[in-house]
């Protein structure tokens, strides 16, 4: 038998297909998610996301040092507010001492290089679980805008590289932006929930941080999964509205649309591997059904593939062990 052409002899040994590999996953790709919680020493397992953790001050420090010294260089925080200090109007958002605010602080002094992302929306501040103020049962767009504006502005003067703004509401990033270049913070950036889908995949991510809604759901503003095109218009608005980075959450499930945002913008591009899709792979491997490592980095290989210049992912700590 004769052949022009026999594809497989770039398979044929771990040397061969290491060489003409297409898609290289890096410790710089990732970007780590941690939960902050009040108290001392406090390192709680959260029950739907078996192996992750909300930490308080002391050990989100020890967390910085550990992540810096694996290779890892960018963080994403979120932090879980006591009820009592929740409300309606964002209060506790644009706090100077709030938990937030010190988490920046804290991160940055144990790491002054480690690049920090914060988490821009109501919910985890929300006596009603939102994404925004509520008047009656109505998620109200500007005047949310305004509070998102000037907690940008408070994660900024903290300390913050870049406010990761995760709400959906219209002309968010425009007003950022602009509050960010009114008060002199030049150098911060916006990455932008640009596409971010009202999914069922969040559940356990609203276990850690205790942010379900009160209330119906979160289809009034984040995005339906039906659609394709409309993730193309939020991108583009928010890149036009002054976004550095832009995001598709949730990734699995979205990856027709990182591939699609990755060709219509010039601007990075990054995903949310989310809380359910992590959970559903410990599980399954708890249980046996597949390799918990070789999920892992198929997973987040699939999603760089799609398009993803950057990947915020729990498995950050694993994967980069596994590439290294």
């Amino acid at each position: 038998m004769y052949l022009q052409r026999r594809n497989r002899i770039l398979r044929q040994s771990p040397a061969i297909r290491a060489m003409v590999a297409e898609t290289i996953l890096r410790p710089e790709d990732f970007i780590v998610p941690l939960f902050v919680v009040e108290g001392k020493d406090v390192k709680e397992e959260i029950s739907t996301m078996p192996g992750y953790y909300r930490l308080s001050l002391d050990n989100l420090a020890r967390e910085v040092k550990e992540l810096w010294g694996l290779g890892l260089k960018s963080i994403l925080l979120f932090v879980k507010v006591p009820d009592e200090l929740k409300d309606n109007k964002g209060t506790e958002a644009v706090n100077p001492d709030g938990l937030m605010q010190r988490a920046i602080k804290t991160a940055k002094n144990a790491c002054p290089d480690m690049l920090i992302m914060t988490d821009v929306a109501l919910d985890p501040f929300s006596s009603f679980g939102h994404d925004g103020i509520v008047e009656g049962q109505e998620i109200v767009n500007d005047a949310t805008v305004e509070v998102l504006a000037a907690m940008s502005v408070s994660h900024a003067q903290a300390g913050a590289d870049f406010v990761a703004p995760s709400d959906m509401m219209d002309g968010r990033i425009a007003a950022i932006r602009e509050a960010l270049e009114e008060n002199n913070f030049t150098r911060t950036g916006i990455m932008s929930y640009s596409a971010k889908y009202a999914s069922c995949f969040y559940g356990p991510f609203r276990d850690a941080l205790d942010s379900a809604p009160g209330f119906g759901d979160k289809k009034t503003y984040q995005m339906n999964y039906t659609n394709r095109i409309e993730a193309i218009k939020e991108t583009l608005m928010d890149v036009e509205e002054g976004a550095d980075i832009v995001m598709v959450k949730p990734a699995l499930a979205y990856l027709d649309i990182i591939r699609e945002v990755k060709d219509s913008v010039t601007v990075p591009v990054s995903a949310y591997n989310i809380s359910g899709e992590y959970s559903m792979i410990k599980m399954a491997a708890k249980a046996g059904i597949l390799d918990e490592e070789k999920a892992i980095i198929e997973t987040l290989t699939a999603i760089k593939r799609a398009g993803a210049d950057l990947i915020a992912t729990y498995f950050s700590k694993d994967a980069v062990r596994l590439i290294n």
